[in-house]
């Protein structure tokens, strides 16, 4: 086997296992109450809505023109709106309090649908995450052919970045099954992603990739991501802490993205993006 798929595969791992250590964040704590879930819900969507706008479709852009990075993104924004709508979704009624035993029954049933509602949200978000973090693998391999130094530089600058990440992925999880063990388990397979980048350009373009290609296909990624958090995260953060502190939460997570976003850049190779 290729020496340098073996390092890009290594490389690529402490980035994508990184996801294990924001899990663990997660469940070294106790379970939030569902106001600070909504909290924390809006902090992920921040961190979502950033890599989708700020990184995915903002490379698009620059590297596709305008219109073609625009189209490539709101391709995917489509595709999965096409795919939501095959995808039942658990609804949440109020509860009824027309007596109490009646109610304390009918709340008992409505914390259940709010943990199948959460844990919907969790896994759309390690989807999402999943897709995000291909080509964070392909970044790390193709620096990795440039020389160790740039690969390693690249794959510790990810793997601070993917620690949030990794809670975003959790933290539902958690909250919804009331198990470290699977909160644990989806972060980390969402990680894997990573080296799984790394298999995809070895394996199918062991010549070349297509650069604009590439580009489309991020950029249609972020859209993908885009429409998971305006549909699915921020209804939920909204509902469980309301609107004027999710939206806070949210900025907040644009923020620490956005930072984390340009230290990665500092790292990167100047010809390779992420």
């Amino acid at each position: 086997m290729d020496s340098q798929f073996l390092l890009g595969i290594a490389l690529s791992s402490i980035g994508g296992f990184s996801t294990s250590i924001g899990a663990l964040f997660v469940i070294m704590s106790k379970t939030p109450s569902l106001r600070m879930l909504g909290l924390l819900q809006g902090f992920a969507a921040g961190l979502m809505l950033s890599i989708s706008f700020f990184d995915l479709a903002h490379n698009a852009i620059n590297s596709l023109g305008f219109l073609r990075g625009n189209l490539w993104f709101f391709s995917g924004v489509i595709f999965f709106a096409i795919v939501a709508n095959f995808i039942p979704e658990p609804n949440v009624p109020p509860p009824d309090k027309r007596n109490k035993k009646v109610g304390n029954e009918e709340n008992k049933n409505t914390m259940r649908k709010h943990r199948r509602q959460v844990l919907y949200s969790g896994i759309i978000t390690a989807i999402g995450i999943s897709l995000h973090n291909f080509p964070e693998g392909m970044a790390v391999y193709l620096g990795s052919m440039k020389g160790l130094r740039v690969g390693l530089n690249l794959a510790l600058a990810i793997a601070l970045h993917n620690i949030p990440e990794g809670v975003a992925v959790a933290l539902p999880v958690y909250f919804a099954t009331e198990s470290k063990w699977q909160a644990f388990k989806l972060a980390s397979l969402s990680g894997l992603a990573e080296p799984l980048g790394v298999v995809i350009v070895a394996c199918l373009f062991p010549t070349s990739l297509n650069p604009e290609i590439l580009e489309g296909l991020l950029a249609s990624v972020g859209g993908v991501m885009a429409f998971l958090t305006l549909h699915e995260m921020l209804p939920l953060a909204f509902e469980y802490a309301g609107q004027k502190q999710s939206v806070k939460a949210v900025f907040c997570g644009m923020a620490f993205m956005s930072a984390s976003l340009y230290f990665l850049r500092l790292s990167l190779p100047e010809d390779n993006g992420v």
